[in-house]
């Protein structure tokens, strides 16, 4: 079965994920790029450093943001947002974003990536400190998708 996510729905596929992807477009290229996050209810937040993904947000700063679950082709969830990239340059809003990240929870095995400091999975003493760019993404549109295989019809015979 296919169908929509309400919203609450959609809430818990943003909140129960740590990575999606990042669609940007500028000078008339798009380009999509796996990130790792966190999200607070209102935004998304990043860590990232510099590159092309950013060099794109800061020409256009309209976004969309893609996160997803799937179990197996025939039980996933997908969701897209769209909002409006913001670097956070200064304290509290750089602080308090790196700090909703390092408050994330990690799964025990995770890449380097999703690590903030070098001495994961303590935390920082100093996360003023923390190196690269932090930015993020109010999202102002949700909408997502499903698809619910039911088990009878797949032994059926």
């Amino acid at each position: 079965m296919l169908g929509k996510l309400t919203l609450l729905q959609i809430e818990e596929v943003i909140k129960g994920q740590i990575v999606g992807r990042i669609g940007c477009h500028a000078n008339g290229m798009t380009y999509v790029v796996p990130v790792s996050y966190a999200y607070d209810g209102d935004y998304i937040y990043v860590r990232t450093f510099e590159g092309l993904k950013l060099d794109m947000m800061r020409k256009n700063p309209k976004v969309c943001f893609e996160i997803d679950t799937m179990v197996n082709m025939g039980d996933w969830q997908s969701v897209i947002a769209w909002g409006e990239y913001e670097e956070l340059t200064e304290s509290p809003g750089r602080k308090d974003a790196l700090q909703k990240l390092m408050d994330r929870p990690l799964p025990f095995i995770s890449s380097e990536t999703t690590h903030l400091t070098p001495h994961w999975p303590f935390p920082s003493s100093d996360i003023d400190n923390t190196e690269g760019i932090v930015f993020r993404i109010k999202l102002t549109d949700k909408t997502g998708r499903y698809e619910r295989m039911e088990l009878a019809s797949v032994f059926a015979t």
